[in-house]
């Protein structure tokens, strides 16, 4: 595969070719995506639900996300990487979002960063980035690093006001510079109308069939989680039963002593074992 890159990404959408996203938070992972054709990796802070045992992304640091963002790097995956900025890492100011972007690229190994909100603050800010040489995804919809102020995990854009407030931010994240826009638990009309309107490509989670591509967490659509079980995500396979099938074989094996057997084990030659057990003499020189 061809290494992604902003260029190509803005141009699947002139070709009318959809975009596939997935998250990834560590090397073995990123390189089977790679593999597997995946357009775009978003090192996510979902890592704070999916790995860290948080109940949000907010306590997810800027340290958290460099750091398995630098391991998905260091796969060299074909797919274009995007490190997710957490919560507080880019809205104090302009000089912190510049400074802490900026460590995503070099430190982190990401080639673009994913900043939530489409308020004026986020606009001015996304556009300092982007001058700075940094490309930006752009995220609107349900922000879950706003979730205390948006109520919890709710629906945006329900309405035909609300959905053109997301349309306008849209628009004004695409005229900061941004190269793409996820949209995210919108209905599909909301997200088909910023679709239409702007011309960078839309990814969606929860936004329906009409965006430009479409990002899940991977841990989610592998079923490795059982509670956590929104209308949106499509259990693809269920790794969490594979898991634990291996796990209990794995058990029985140890406690009735079959594992390991010859095959798994390693042995010393007969003269040598000997000499281990006292039963020979080490040859003269």
């Amino acid at each position: 595969m061809t290494r992604k890159t902003t260029y190509s990404i803005r141009l699947m959408k002139k070709k009318g070719k959809k975009i596939v996203m997935l998250t990834a938070y560590d090397a073995p992972t990123a390189a089977i995506l790679s593999e597997m054709g995946v357009d775009m990796i978003l090192v996510g802070d979902s890592v704070g639900n999916s790995l860290l045992g948080y109940e949000s992304t907010i306590p997810v640091t800027l340290d958290d996300v460099i750091h398995h963002s630098a391991a998905v790097s260091r796969a060299r995956p074909d797919c274009f990487v995007i490190g997710d900025m957490p919560f507080m890492s880019y809205k104090v100011s302009a000089e912190q979002a510049l400074e802490n972007c900026g460590l995503m690229l070099q430190e982190g190994g990401a080639e673009a960063v994913k900043l939530e909100g489409g308020t004026d603050l986020v606009v001015d800010i996304v556009r300092t980035v982007v001058d700075a040489g940094i490309p930006v995804m752009g995220h609107i919809g349900l922000t879950p690093q706003s979730i205390y102020q948006l109520g919890g995990y709710r629906i945006q854009g329900r309405t035909a006001d609300l959905a053109e407030v997301l349309v306008q931010q849209a628009v004004k994240l695409e005229e900061a510079g941004a190269f793409s826009l996820v949209i995210e638990l919108v209905p599909s009309e909301t997200a088909k109308m910023i679709t239409e309107t702007v011309g960078i490509p839309t990814i969606g989670i929860g936004a329906g069939p009409y965006c430009d591509g479409q990002v899940l967490v991977l841990w989610d659509m592998l079923g490795l989680f059982e509670d956590f079980k929104p209308k949106f995500v499509k259990k693809f396979a269920n790794v969490r039963e594979l898991i634990k099938n291996a796990v209990a074989e794995y058990s029985k094996e140890v406690r009735e002593g079959s594992f390991p057997d010859e095959e798994h084990s390693f042995e010393m030659d007969e003269e040598e074992t000997g000499r281990l057990y006292g039963r020979t003499k080490p040859k003269e020189d």
